[in-house]
């Protein structure tokens, strides 16, 4: 069984034209084509509809059209089909400025011969066809990125839910602004899904517990690390385990979950951690650090600012060796003290010239401001860390959490 005959629409008013390309097509096997011949664009539009053509040989200058707007008309109406422009010498121009448009190619009147013009006309069927498969791919791949996109915005959402909404006052019930301990989160992602994390949470009536991490990379997979933490975090802070007062055996035994979790799935993560106690009724401080950056203190009484645990050697990241064992320290609390906990998309920012913006700056910007609130202080940091880099959007996650204490008993 031969091949399908290829089924050619032409659209020429000259008679003559269309008997030498008639004859032209005939010099070979006589059932390779079909050919139909119209001589106006109205028929030729209508031959269209009514049935498929593989091809159309389409001359510019016809009766009721003339020029481009002869192709532009019939291009709009089936771009489907591949088109083969003909045309004089004089004309030329005006068909390859059809082909910039979507004509797959053109072909001079007289200047061609059999093998010519069929090598034309299956290299616009071909180019037409990887044309249409190629616009499917891509419609198909903007469904998909369009579901994807809204897959992730959904998780950005759930993610941006599991922060805390409200904060717990000490005591229980009073108002916030009688609490002894006071507290503000700032969350920016730089991508839908990040890697940073924060939870405060209350241990006691006189006890709160502040943990804040930073997963390794940002999207689905940090994310979902994000999630672990906060399932890990949901049992050990239960108060049946008595784990969550000690700072240093909580990040071992997340570290501990964690590593299996990962080993597990076969995959390479980490997470930096570190995770406060404040204790009013003991007016303490107590600590552990998981290769995280030090936190600052604040002392408003001294009007001075220090990192803490900067004597101590923080432990290795979560997730990295299950058999790591993470030391609690301690250091008295006064009131007055603002704790700032933050993740490295802080102080990380670059500037025009690549110079870190740094935990110095960082340090020295927070002197200058130390008399703020903390909602103003942090504020007063993200401005000049931004104007630092003279960029608005961060490049990666950044996560800031205050604590300050009005009283201790």
């Amino acid at each position: 069984m031969g091949e399908k005959a290829i089924r050619i629409l032409l659209v020429e008013d000259n008679s003559d034209d269309a008997v030498l390309l008639r004859r032209t097509l005939e010099e070979g096997p006589r059932d390779q084509f079909e050919l139909v011949h119209v001589e106006r664009l109205a028929t030729a539009l209508t031959r269209l509809k009514e049935r498929a053509f593989d091809v159309v040989l389409l001359d510019l200058s016809l009766p009721d059209s003339r020029g481009l707007a002869t192709f532009r008309s019939l291009h709009s109406q089936t771009s489907s089909v591949p088109v083969v422009v003909l045309t004089g010498l004089d004309d030329e121009t005006t068909a390859i400025t059809a082909a910039k448009e979507g004509a797959q190619d053109y072909v001079v009147k007289g200047q061609f011969n059999r093998s010519l013009l069929v090598r034309a006309m299956r290299y616009a069927i071909e180019r037409k066809r990887a044309e249409v498969e190629l616009a499917n791919y891509a419609r198909q791949l903007r469904q998909k990125n369009q579901q994807m996109q809204a897959d992730l915005d959904l998780a950005r959402e759930v993610q941006m839910a599991l922060l805390p909404q409200q904060f717990p006052t000490f005591p229980p019930g009073v108002a916030p602004k009688d609490s002894a301990l006071t507290f503000c989160g700032c969350y920016e992602p730089a991508a839908t899904l990040g890697g940073d994390y924060y939870d405060v949470f209350p241990l006691s009536n006189s006890t709160a517990g502040v943990l804040i991490c930073d997963v390794m990379g940002h999207g689905v997979r940090a994310g979902l690390l994000t999630a672990m933490i906060r399932a890990l975090m949901e049992e050990l802070i239960a108060p049946a385990n008595g784990v969550a007062a000690d700072p240093g055996r909580l990040l071992t035994q997340i570290n501990r979950g964690l590593t299996v979790i990962l080993k597990q799935a076969g995959t390479t993560l980490f997470v930096t951690a570190f995770y406060l106690v404040a204790d009013v009724a003991r007016g303490q401080f107590r600590y552990a650090n998981a290769g995280h950056p030090y936190p600052l203190l604040v002392r408003r009484s001294l009007k001075t600012v220090e990192l803490v645990g900067e004597d101590k050697d923080p432990g290795p990241a979560l997730g990295l060796f299950e058999d790591a064992v993470f030391k609690t320290s301690e250091q008295p609390m006064v009131a007055g003290d603002l704790v700032m906990l933050f993740t490295d998309g802080l102080f990380e920012a670059e500037g025009p010239t690549g110079e870190i913006f740094g935990e110095k700056r960082l340090l020295e910007a927070t002197q200058k401001h130390l008399d703020l609130p903390v909602k103003g202080l942090f504020d007063a940091l993200l401005a000049e860390v931004r104007q630092f880099s003279q960029q608005r959007e961060f490049a990666d996650d950044v996560c800031m959490v205050g604590m300050e204490v009005a009283r201790v008993s």
